[in-house]
């Protein structure tokens, strides 16, 4: 991501333009979390132009990130049963396989920071978190050539993020192809708020919409994710 907002910086530079990690020891996620990835898996930011440089990026861009992650997999691997997970999650059978991060840079550029764990096994994750994620090759007992996922995803995420520009319902359509959170009861946490209720899918800005008892609430930002069960890294 460092390198990424480099490029992104340089006005001179054409875009897209992606950046590479073999091994990933620094992960990241949001409110501090970080993310564990095997050697050898896919790490890869993608500096990209968009429409308008907004700040914090809008909901959309996670939310297109990771449906052309999920496609992706499917298209690949039809076995991997590969689903969305507001805000920014990938899983296959409730598990993580992918996470995603999504920086607004200047001047109408963003970098999509993307990691799937295209190789390795769960087994040899951090105790913590061991049960939380998963790989390609337990999911199909093979590895993901990081290089054929790049390849079918960049396209897909560059064409998803044009359609959506210029007409935003077609993220929701996609999305909730995806979704595995509708009709489940969710536990939505904003700050130190905690919000409740029937996941609807998301709106076409890529809120997420949760009928509660105190009616519809549409929600730009936060986390599925407990604040205590947070990783920040710990064995």
């Amino acid at each position: 991501m460092d390198r990424a907002r480099e490029i992104a910086a340089d006005q001179a530079t054409a875009l897209p333009r992606a950046v590479g990690a073999d091994r990933q020891l620094a992960g990241r996620g949001r409110r501090g979390a970080r993310w564990w990835q095997p050697p050898g898996s896919l790490a890869v930011s993608i500096v990209v132009a968009v429409e308008g440089g907004a700040s914090p990026p809008p909901p959309g861009w996670s939310l297109a990130c990771g449906v052309a992650v999920a496609e992706a997999i499917r298209e690949l691997e039809p076995g991997a049963e590969a689903v969305v997970r507001w805000p920014n999650d990938v899983e296959v059978a409730g598990r993580k396989l992918a996470g995603i991060l999504v920086e607004a840079a200047a001047a109408g550029r963003a970098i999509f920071g993307i990691g799937v764990n295209t190789t390795g096994s769960a087994a040899d994750a951090p105790a913590a978190i061991a049960p939380r994620v998963a790989t390609m090759p337990d999911i199909t007992g093979r590895v993901l050539a990081r290089q054929r996922l790049l390849a079918a995803l960049v396209p897909r995420l560059l064409t998803l993020l044009a359609d959506v520009a210029r007409d935003p319902t077609v993220l929701g359509d996609r999305y909730r192809r995806l979704c595995c959170l509708s009709g489940r009861t969710v536990a939505v946490h904003v700050g130190d708020a905690r919000i409740e209720g029937t996941c609807r899918g998301i709106a076409a800005d890529g809120r997420l919409v949760i009928d509660t008892v105190a009616g519809r609430q549409l929600i730009a930002s936060g986390s599925l994710t407990p604040p205590a069960d947070v990783w920040r890294g710990e064995p």
